[in-house]
């Protein structure tokens, strides 16, 4: 119950790609796992990613590869009965989603996508502020999620490795609006959207705004960009009421800041700067130990790839391809 980490060889992030053949692209270092073991207190390490997923003593798989990675270790690692923390997206497509999404209830373990903003006390509140009507009706939801250019040799800029900055960073965006469907007569759709390309990366987006719509008339904007001159990772929501801006929704333990305007006045609420990432990791582990709810599950995740996939093919680029991992 106890036995959840083991670190396997290769570097935290996105590998190569995978090979052809073998699935598991080049032989990974073991002796730079047992270094991060040692440094990390790491139980033991493992030589491959298929070892880890044939090791009985592993429970849980946290999934933080390329995007283009996720979907297939997300399929191998159910397969083999391990409950699984994702990142984002969980897929390359909705239909790949959808893949995960019928293996997860096949092999009846936890699945769920890594969204760790949700359960912080900033988006919590956020959306307390709505159920309490102190804001009013739900008019408008602006969210920005945008960095400061990686390096061209990126896998954030690969299109084999379903990169862009919708991936990457709108996702979030994508998603917090989506969670306010309680509030906006249901889930959003979208309207229109445009791109812009990654000079000398063709279908590779390097920033995407889309405009979404809700069924009780509420309009929302989603941007990111991934070649900004700061980082800006906001969300605002408008009522009838008043309004509410989150500086930092997505790494709230950098800003805990939520500011509240009402006609009654200004105010800033200090939520803390525990990080998401913990409160996350307690949830699931909740989860998985003791089945308690979630608020995110593998259907969550299709929805979010859906409109992702709606955004890429209104902004003329497509979804993003798949990526097979060899036998």
């Amino acid at each position: 119950r106890g036995r959840l980490r083991a670190a396997r060889g290769g570097s935290r992030g996105a590998p190569p790609p995978p090979r052809p053949a073998g699935g598991g692209g080049p032989p990974r270092d073991r002796s730079r796992a047992e270094s991060f073991a040692s440094a990390h207190g790491v139980e033991r390490t493992l030589g491959s990613y298929a070892e880890l997923l044939a090791d009985p003593e592993v429970d849980v798989v946290y999934n933080p590869l390329a995007n283009g990675l996720h979907g297939p270790w997300n399929l191998a690692a159910l397969a083999a009965g391990k409950h699984v923390l994702s990142e984002k997206p969980s897929a390359s497509d909705a239909e790949e989603a959808a893949e995960v999404r019928e293996a997860a209830a096949e092999s009846g373990t936890v699945f769920m996508e890594a969204f760790h903003y949700l359960f912080h006390p900033v988006t919590r509140r956020l959306h307390d502020l709505l159920a309490s009507g102190e804001l009013g009706e739900l008019r408008r939801a602006e969210a920005m999620v945008a960095i400061p250019a990686p390096e061209a040799s990126d896998p954030r800029w690969s299109l084999s490795l379903a990169g862009g900055a919708l991936m990457d960073l709108g996702c979030y965006g994508v998603h917090a609006l989506r969670m306010l469907a309680p509030w906006a007569g249901g889930a959003p759709r979208l309207l229109s959207a445009r791109a812009g390309e990654r000079e000398g990366a063709p279908d590779v987006d390097e920033w995407l705004d889309a405009d979404l719509g809700f069924p009780d008339g509420a309009t929302g904007g989603v941007r990111c960009h991934m070649a900004y001159d700061r980082l800006e990772m906001s969300m605002r929501v408008v009522g009838s009421r008043g309004e509410a801006t989150a500086p930092n929704f997505v790494l709230p333990q950098r800003d805990d800041r939520l500011v509240i305007r009402t006609p009654d006045g200004e105010r800033t609420e200090h939520l803390g700067t525990r990080s998401s990432y913990t409160y996350q990791l307690e949830a699931f582990a909740a989860r998985v130990r003791e089945g308690t709810a979630l608020p995110l599950d593998a259907d969550d995740a299709v929805a979010t790839m859906r409109l992702i996939d709606a955004c890429y093919e209104s902004a003329g680029l497509g979804p993003r391809p798949r990526t097979v991992l060899g036998g």
